[in-house]
């Protein structure tokens, strides 16, 4: 269950109807590898509603908090402002072999394409899952491109299924905030891949829970890991004004009790469904929110970020891997702590 059905409200606006990326009709498709006694990994893959995201390219940004990071991509979309392929998470050793199937993608889809940035973003599962071995495959990609919906799995999926957070078992998770702006509605949301954070750093909703749960089994590489976060908008923004949103991410982050420690790679790619640039064409004018305006945006980006690191725990699931275990965060013990600070209310 994620944190709204629990009764843990984080930040002050609403959900979107899916409280997912999907509220931007984004698909979201995993490929899920748990084989033998040390292969946890996998692919998830995001796909932009658009039908051929090469010729329809959608506005976007990076930042990058801490470089310990192996993202494909991030130069070109730092460049020209846009996105030209779908997005696909996996793990540090198979972002190489994932970025190769995009391309491949994107070449079914244009025959006549010379030139391509695929977008990959990783962290290392290495605690649970022998990276060594690679096991992830282009057709994996492919699989989880099939596989891509609106009503998605978070948590021990995908990319997440052999990540760690907070040293108990993290993953993919998602949410979505609505805001209002010049009486237009907007929707801004979330989708991690969380692999960070040292026990006693955890916090919910403002409260220490770490601090609680230190002495809860399953503990090992203390505050090492990464995290890849993705933010999408439908609010018409430039890919100057999308950094700007993508820096707001990051206090997201912080509020879980990320530090950005030295090894951890935490990086953001946000990007807009509002309009598109066209392939080949001639240039177009564009629309977007004047800049005193987007505060509203800014919070929302970091609401929704929070939420989606915390549902990242609440749907992962314990599991055993490559000589190690990562449990699942305990949650009723979590709802009593929590339920002490006046955080959420008794059933």
């Amino acid at each position: 269950m994620k944190a709204p059905e629990l009764g843990i409200k984080i930040g002050l606006y609403e959900n979107g109807k899916r409280n997912s990326i999907a509220d931007l009709s984004v698909k979201v498709g995993h490929t899920t590898l748990v084989e033998g006694d040390d292969v946890r990994t996998g692919v998830t893959v995001l796909l932009p509603p658009v039908k051929n995201p090469y010729r329809e390219r959608l506005f976007s940004a990076t930042f990058v908090m801490n470089g310990y990071s192996k993202p494909i991509g991030f130069i070109q979309v730092e460049e020209l402002g846009y996105i030209e392929t779908p997005i696909a998470l996996t793990n540090t050793l198979s972002v190489y072999t994932v970025a190769s199937a995009v391309v491949k993608h994107m070449i079914e889809l244009n025959p006549d394409l010379k030139s391509v940035s695929p977008v990959v973003m990783e962290c290392n599962d290495s605690y649970l899952n022998n990276v060594q071995k690679m096991a992830v495959k282009e057709e994996h990609y492919f699989e989880a491109l099939k596989n891509a919906r609106l009503d998605f799995e978070e948590g021990s999926v995908g990319a997440g299924t052999g990540m760690s957070a907070f040293e108990f078992k993290g993953g993919i998770g998602s949410s979505s905030r609505i805001v209002e702006i010049g009486g237009e509605e907007y929707t801004v949301a979330s989708l991690v891949l969380a692999n960070f954070g040292r026990r006693e750093d955890l916090t919910i909703a403002g409260i220490p829970v770490g601090l609680y749960l230190s002495d809860y089994p399953g503990r090992g590489i203390s505050g090492r890991g990464s995290i890849s976060m993705v933010v999408a908008t439908d609010a018409p923004l430039t890919a100057r004004q999308l950094k700007r949103l993508a820096k707001r991410a990051v206090i997201g982050l912080a509020r879980t009790g990320g530090y950005a420690y030295h090894g951890s790679g935490d990086v953001v790619l946000a990007f807009s469904t509002a309009q598109s640039t066209p392939f080949g064409k001639e240039p177009e004018m564009v629309s977007f929110l004047p800049d005193n305006v987007l505060s509203r945006l800014f919070r929302a980006t970091a609401e929704a970020t929070e939420e989606a690191i915390i549902n990242a725990l609440l749907e992962a699931k314990t599991m055993k891997g490559n000589g190690h275990v990562r449990y699942v965060l305990p949650v009723e013990k979590v709802l009593e702590i929590l339920e002490k600070h006046g955080v959420v209310e008794k059933a």
